[in-house]
């Protein structure tokens, strides 16, 4: 794997101290905010002074039901490409529910959610991995997230997940040392025990972040300073193999460049002076060190393990994956039932586990618009398959994915749209997601449209949280801006004419090309005119 050094996230709001920092070896950029035919100046400039640029996708899904979109996977590989990336990187979640999977309208998280630990969200997510690497040009590295919530009857602890995940695919590791902090505190989940479980030759990168905590909630936020804990989980990580780079996250509430420098000085300094492991054998199955007794971090109480089943059997590391960081031959996926027969064979006979799975609308149903979907409890975890036994598990079918569909569905459903918590949830802890979820979409539109908080001062914030409550994300930020007018100028939210008028000229200048009185939203606006003309 290329050794990158010490890196910080590209952002055009530290560009210019980005561009003064002493020894960056690398930089890794949002890649949904690249247009590959406008490179900004200051990472071209960058570029050209031979600094690595990793492209670091936020909206693939890969842990979600449906197979990933190939608009999406033909657009980071030509980013990949664009900046001659050695890699790219993704995320090990689900980000959308809903779509033809579930029979209902597709709502999007705006965020980045948990995938289920069990054995059938695995070999979804294996089959959709496989997928993303035959579509990209360089190899693909997968992090862990941060989460609030944990789904229940999970098989796997997080090192298991993510090394059957390794084993399967070949794919690599973005190991967050801030996001096992994350989880620790608000799951319980020990980071030494995590990263023991780890193949650590898989690791292609690490990132350290900064964050706080709130009623017993720690919040990743990338808006403040590297914590010594999280510099703590670091060093634990390098005591097990020397990472090949190591990268400073910072998103918003930007510091001085003095303490960014400082605190990149603090990582190399945990990377220089922890003594490190021997890095295993990387290309046999039993490289990965033998499994400790987890260490006590000095600022952690130990957690208990969560009892697993028993891993199945491991596929051998294909030799390939192991060398130059080349990508491992993808195995062929399974053939995709071809009738409803088929369907219904690959779905395994209904038991106490299983008895509780949601049952997806009739063929032809459609949903009223914004409705939620019709789901039931999420389903408890199945036992392995029986084909896992003795050889590698097989390619997800479609009903498998229709079942994880429509677990997601439900969970995203309760989050932004006010529908029922799904069976076996913490209600307190997905409320806490729900705020956290609302509040993010109103800080990224107002980013996106700062005039909206101009036009509307002090009340943009409460008026967007009632507006969202009930509202999924559908299409994206910006549709969100203009969804979020057009309801404003419906209602007659606001009686200063003032603020009406300079709301309808903001929507009417960016709904879009069409004549106005294509636009679905013209009727309403049309009708808005009227009656303030009429006052």
């Amino acid at each position: 794997m290329k050794r990158l050094g010490t890196g910080i996230g590209w952002r055009p709001e530290i560009a210019e101290d980005i561009a003064r920092l002493p020894d960056i070896d690398w930089v890794e950029v949002v890649a949904e905010n690249i247009c590959p035919g406008h490179v900004p100046d200051a990472l071209t400039a960058l570029r050209e002074r031979g600094t690595t640029v990793v492209p670091h996708g936020v909206s693939l899904g890969l842990g979600g039901a449906a197979r990933p979109d190939p608009g999406r996977l033909a657009a980071l590989a030509e980013r990949a490409e664009i900046l001659a990336a050695p890699l790219v990187t993704e995320h090990i979640a689900f980000v959308r529910g809903g779509g033809p999977l579930t029979a209902s309208p597709e709502i999007e998280a705006g965020h980045l959610l948990p995938v289920p630990r069990t054995r059938e969200a695995l070999a979804v997510l294996c089959e959709n991995v496989r997928i993303a690497q035959d579509a990209l040009p360089v190899p693909l590295a997968l992090e862990n997230i941060a989460a609030l919530i944990s789904w229940p009857g999970e098989e796997l602890s997080e090192g298991q997940f993510l090394t059957e995940l390794v084993e399967r695919t070949g794919v690599r590791l973005l190991i967050d040392v801030a996001n096992l902090h994350t989880n620790h505190v608000n799951r319980g989940e020990d980071p030494a025990r995590t990263l023991d479980a780890l193949p650590t030759w898989a690791i292609a990168y690490v990132h350290v972040a900064g964050g706080v905590e709130r009623d017993g909630v720690w919040h990743d936020s990338h808006a403040h300073p590297v914590t010594q804990p999280v510099l703590d989980v670091l060093a634990e990580l390098c005591s097990r193999a020397t990472p090949p780079g190591v990268l400073l996250e910072r998103d918003e509430a930007f510091p001085p460049t003095a303490e960014l420098a400082a605190e990149l000085d603090a990582i190399r300094a945990v990377v220089a002076t922890t003594p490190s492991a021997p890095t295993p054998d990387r290309t046999a199955p039993s490289a990965r060190r033998a499994v400790t007794p987890a260490r006590a971090l000095p600022h952690l109480t130990a957690v208990p393990a969560p009892r697993s089943p028993a891993l199945t059997p491991r596929v051998a590391r294909e030799p390939v994956a192991a060398a130059h960081g080349a990508r491992p031959a993808v195995r062929p996926a399974a053939p995709r039932p071809a009738s409803g027969a088929d369907t219904a064979r690959a779905t395994p006979t209904a038991t106490a586990s299983t008895a509780a799975v949601p049952t997806a609308r009739p063929a032809g149903h459609r949903a009223a618009p914004g409705a939620a979907p019709a789901v039931g409890p999420v389903a408890a975890p199945s036992a392995p398959d029986a084909a896992t036994v003795g050889g590698a598990a097989p390619d997800a079918g479609d009903a498998e994915r229709q079942r994880l569909a429509l677990a997601q569905t439900a969970l995203l459903s309760a989050l932004v749209a006010g529908t029922p918590a799904p069976e076996g949830f913490d209600r307190g802890r997905l409320r806490v997601q729900s705020r956290a979820l609302i509040a993010k979409r109103a800080d990224v539109v107002a980013r996106i449209a700062p005039e909206l908080p101009e036009i509307l001062g002090t009340a943009y914030r409460p008026v967007f949280v009632a507006y969202a409550r009930h509202r999924p994300l559908r299409g994206g930020y910006r549709r969100d801006a203009l969804a979020f007018v057009e309801r404003l100028l419906a209602t007659e939210e606001f009686t200063d004419p003032v603020v009406h008028r300079r709301l309808a000229a903001w929507w009417q200048e960016r709904s879009g090309p069409a004549p106005l009185s294509a636009h679905p939203a013209a009727r309403l606006l049309r009708a808005a005119r009227l009656a303030w003309g009429r006052k």
